[in-house]
């Protein structure tokens, strides 16, 4: 048999300190808890009010940054114009802010003083504070994963194809919804994924833009951490388990539109 290498030692020791460890110690202390108590929490008023919150923001503006996403990828990939590199390298800035300074800023901008805020207001439409403005900062810390999923494959597009479409007489629309969109799919779907699971996760800017009130606009992980102030540890530990088996199953699908995505390379 051949010998196992020093890099491949390194690799699970790493992975095992930094990532097997801490999942296996969170599933060992959800696990102390009998499965009814196990049910009993996961499954409360609060917390199922929570997920839909959570879950459901999540997916919509996932979506929203999908068409948004696509829309700035191809604009960045195909056009030039003044000042293109600057906005290339502002999509990075949610990576690079520390999500409480961007959750300060959005709340100062979206509130019914702020800029935008004041604007719908004399509408009675409330952004800060509520759950659209959840859907505010989720859509601002996972719009770069969707663009920067798709701006590697728009550039590696033959614009050919495009050109031979045309040539046998396509429209434009037909041309990007069959030449163009089919090669994109996986790395769109991919972005949104990927977008969905970082909006899920999302903690520092929603707990100071929202107004983390149950059954409104309070999230999953807000309410965990509630729990740990409160030395509820193994409610904590019980709802953080519930998240992280559902970020699996959104890594499983992850990993299954990219094997997708194989398809296109050849």
């Amino acid at each position: 048999m051949p010998k196992i290498s020093l890099p491949w030692r390194v690799t699970w020791l790493y992975l095992t300190l930094m990532l097997f460890m801490p999942i296996a110690a969170l599933l060992l202390k959800a696990a102390s808890t009998s499965p009814a108590e196990f049910w009993r929490i996961a499954t409360d008023e609060v917390a199922m009010a929570t997920y839909d919150v959570t879950f459901v923001t999540a997916l919509v503006t996932a979506l929203f940054n999908g068409v948004f996403g696509l829309l700035i990828a191809w604009v960045l990939v195909r056009y030039e114009f003044p000042g293109r590199r600057i906005v290339d390298a502002a999509i990075d800035l949610p990576f690079a802010l520390p999500t409480a300074v961007a959750g300060l800023t959005l709340a100062t901008v979206y509130s019914n003083n702020g800029w935008i805020g004041s604007l719908f207001a004399p509408f009675g439409i409330r952004i800060a504070f509520t759950r659209l403005g959840v859907g505010i900062a989720m859509t601002f810390i996972s719009l770069p994963f969707v663009v920067r999923t798709l701006q590697p494959v728009l550039q590696e597009m033959e614009q050919e194809l495009e050109e031979a479409a045309w040539s046998l007489g396509a429209s434009r629309q037909q041309t990007f919804w069959r030449v163009i969109l089919p090669p994109l799919m996986p790395a769109l779907l991919t972005g949104i994924a990927l977008g969905f699971s970082r909006a899920v996760g999302e903690y520092g800017s929603i707990v100071i833009i929202a107004g983390n009130v149950p059954f409104q606009d309070l999230i999953a992980p807000v309410l965990i951490f509630q729990r740990l102030e409160q030395f509820d540890y193994v409610g904590a530990t019980v709802l953080g388990t519930v998240l992280l088996l559902i970020s699996l199953g959104i890594l499983l699908v992850i990993n299954l539109l990219q094997a997708w995505g194989r398809q296109y390379d050849a």
